[in-house]
Order: C-alpha cells, then sequence, then structure tokens
C-alpha cells in the first residue's frame, strides 16, 4: 500500500441480485495445512505485544505532500477513476521498501468484501491492508459504511462474500469471542452504569467486561501496566475518580487504556471524539500521537467523518462513499481537496499545518464590480 494511491467508483446502482443472495461457503485456502490451521487457531502470543522485539514495519519514504486544492500528479484526480493497475491487490509497493527489507505480515486483511443485510448493499468489493505501525483513517459521510467496516475488522461480525484476515486468523475459521480477546476496540458508546473508579475502568480491559468480576483481582503486574497506561493518556491525576464524575473527554481516554490492557497488536477507533469540547478533543489526540511513538509497532484504525479529528500522527486514509471505495493510500496523496470533495460530496479546500488538517467549503469569490466610466 505505501507510496501509491488506489481508487475506486462509488456505485449509485441498485443492489445486484448476485450480492444479495445467502452468503457462498468460504473457499479453502491454498496455503492451508495442518500446521497452518494450528496457527490460525491458537491462542495468539503476548510476549511482544507491540512488535518490539521482532521486525516492525520498515519506513518507507514519505511521499511529497500534495498542495492543497491541487489534485495528485501521480494519479488521476477524478474519483471516479479506476483503481490503481500497478497496485490491484492492496499490497505495498515493493519500490517503497529497501531492497534487503521484508515485508511485515498485515493484521488486517480484506479482499474483495462485500456485506449485504437484508438486500441492502452496505459494502461492496472493499479491499484494504493494514500493517504493523500504520495508522488509518475511514472517513466518510453518514451512511458510507464506516461503522460497517469497522464492524468486520474487528471480527463483530462476517462478511457476505470475500475474505477478512485478522491477526492471520480468518473470519469464519475462528472463534470470534477469542480473536476479540486480542483486538482493542474503542466506541464512546461504552454501556457502563456503574460507579467504577478509572483505575478500575482500565482493568476489566484484562476481563474483557464491563464491570470489575466478583472475587476477580488482578495481578501486581496488570495493576502497574494499568497505572502506565492512566499516565500515557493523561490521567494520572485521576486514577481514583470515579466514571459518573468524568467528562466526555476522560472517559475516552480511560476506554484507549482500557482497550490497550490486553497488549493487543490492533486497535480500532470508532470515532472516538463524538461529544468532546475542543479542549477535550485535543487531549485526546495528543494522548494518541503519545500512543503511536511509544508503541511503534501498534495499528490503529481511526472512524470519523471530521478531518479535524485526525492525530497528527495518521499515516493512511481510506474514503468510502455508498459503500465503496472511493480512493485508499498514504494521507499526503489520499487526502486532496479534489478526492474528499468528491467523497463528501461538496466543493471543499484542505489545508494542513503542523500535520493536523483543516478543511472548508470552497465559495466563489465575489464578483468585481465594473469601475465607472469617467464623465
Amino acid at each position: 500500500m505505501t507510496g501509491t494511491v488506489r481508487e475506486g467508483k462509488a456505485s449509485g446502482t441498485p443492489v445486484r441480485p448476485d450480492l444479495g443472495a445467502p452468503s457462498e461457503p468460504l473457499e479453502s485456502d491454498p496455503r492451508s495445512d495442518p500446521s497452518r490451521s494450528a496457527a490460525l487457531t491458537a491462542p495468539h502470543p503476548r510476549s511482544d505485544p507491540f512488535g518490539r522485539s521482532g521486525q516492525s514495519a520498515p519506513s518507507a519514504p514519505e511521499a511529497p505532500p500534495t498542495p492543497s486544492g491541487q489534485s495528485d500528479p501521480a494519479t488521476p484526480s477524478d474519483p471516479a477513476a479506476p483503481s490503481d493497475p500497478a497496485d490491484p491487490s492492496g499490497q505495498p509497493d515493493p519500490s517503497a521498501l529497501p531492497a534487503d527489507a521484508p515485508v511485515p505480515a498485515p493484521v488486517l486483511q480484506a479482499d474483495s468484501v462485500a456485506v449485504v443485510r437484508e438486500g441492502d448493499t452496505l459494502l461492496d468489493d472493499i479491499t484494504l491492508t493494514v500493517r504493523p505501525g500504520e495508522h488509518w483513517a475511514l472517513l466518510g459521510a453518514n451512511g458510507a459504511g464506516k461503522t460497517t467496516l469497522l464492524g468486520l475488522l474487528g471480527a463483530l461480525t462476517h462478511p457476505t462474500r470475500g475474505r477478512v484476515e485478522v491477526l492471520g486468523r480468518r473470519l469464519g475459521r475462528v472463534d470470534l469471542r477469542e480473536l476479540r480477546t486480542l483486538i482493542g476496540h474503542v466506541t464512546p458508546r461504552h454501556p457502563l452504569r456503574s460507579a467504577l473508579t478509572v483505575r478500575d475502568v482500565v482493568l476489566t480491559g484484562v476481563t474483557n467486561s464491563v464491570e470489575r468480576p466478583p472475587r476477580w483481582t488482578p495481578t501486581a503486574a496488570q495493576q502497574e501496566r494499568a497505572e502506565e497506561l492512566i499516565g500515557t493518556l493523561g490521567l494520572a491525576g485521576r486514577t481514583a475518580a470515579r466514571w459518573p464524575t468524568l467528562s466526555q473527554g476522560e472517559r475516552g481516554r480511560a476506554l484507549i487504556a482500557r482497550a490497550l490492557m490486553p497488549e493487543p497488536r490492533l486497535l480500532l477507533l470508532d470515532e472516538p471524539a463524538t461529544g468532546l469540547d475542543l479542549p477535550g478533543r485535543e487531549q485526546l489526540l495528543d494522548a494518541l500521537d503519545a500512543l503511536g511513538a511509544r508503541h511503534p509497532g501498534l495499528a490503529t484504525v481511526l472512524v470519523t467523518h471530521h478531518l479535524e479529528e485526525l492525530p497528527s500522527g495518521t499515516t493512511h486514509a481510506l474514503l468510502l462513499r455508498g459503500g465503496r471505495v472511493l480512493a485508499q493510500g498514504p494521507v499526503d496523496r489520499v487526502l486532496t481537496s479534489e478526492r474528499v470533495g468528491a467523497c463528501f460530496g461538496l466543493p471543499l479546500t484542505l489545508e494542513r499545518h503542523g500535520g493536523r488538517w483543516s478543511v472548508r467549503t470552497t465559495r466563489p469569490g465575489p464578483r468585481e464590480t465594473p469601475s465607472p466610466v469617467p464623465g
């Protein structure tokens, strides 16, 4: 994926009959063998959750930024252009990697995925590869399919067609409940109703429960990790504060710390800045950037429809419209005025300062008034 923008065509056509059919059986995986099958269903090793002692994602040369309001000269600016033939599979561009650098195994891989519910096509022909250390943004208007796609990537549901692999485990061949314990999934709609402290909320990430289980006592190492994450997320002074007294921003950061307790290699964030005021949003984004710097092997996928909510450490973006991919790839090439404007159906002007984006609608300039003719 590195260095290449893939573009697709938004579909406004009726649902195809073949997509409305029941899910067909998953084809056999030619790579599978007894040892591979055992590896797919075995518990995920946690000795090095962030890839720090293994091979982390190689650093690709940063793509030159595209000037605001101008199309990327390397690819067509027309969002309806066909997919880039140089990158049909979503794999990284070998020319962007050092000659002797191994390509890291993906943490997420979706291949020609479709989701159909009650005859409605929610996602169609989605192909995506996310590798360790990459920080993706899923962008699109309401109803574009962002949350549906995040549900697939988080092993919350199965695709109607296509293949999804999460952390090397293929959906349909693994217990989803077990797989979910290996993924950090953050939603602002956390259903906690009791007055747990921040410390206890974070510790429920160990048990993957909303409430702290009765008669359960965390180990000293688990308590130490909870304190470390609370500090990383900027809540060191609020450890004993209770859930009902927390601001929306403090709750969001506590939930991110909770999601990181099982030491996942993948963190999914579903509109984490929802309901935050300006200070709360900025504290959240600063915490996410600090998290990426501290754990360079951690991959993240963040869903939003506000470009102002993207952390400065965002590396890749995918634009969704009508359940189809408009473009995906490195942010400097995907987040252009033309592409984002096509995604949201508005003439837009994007600007980037200090790694952060801002956007506004493009308005025609004032008409010039003719100068009066001298009498």
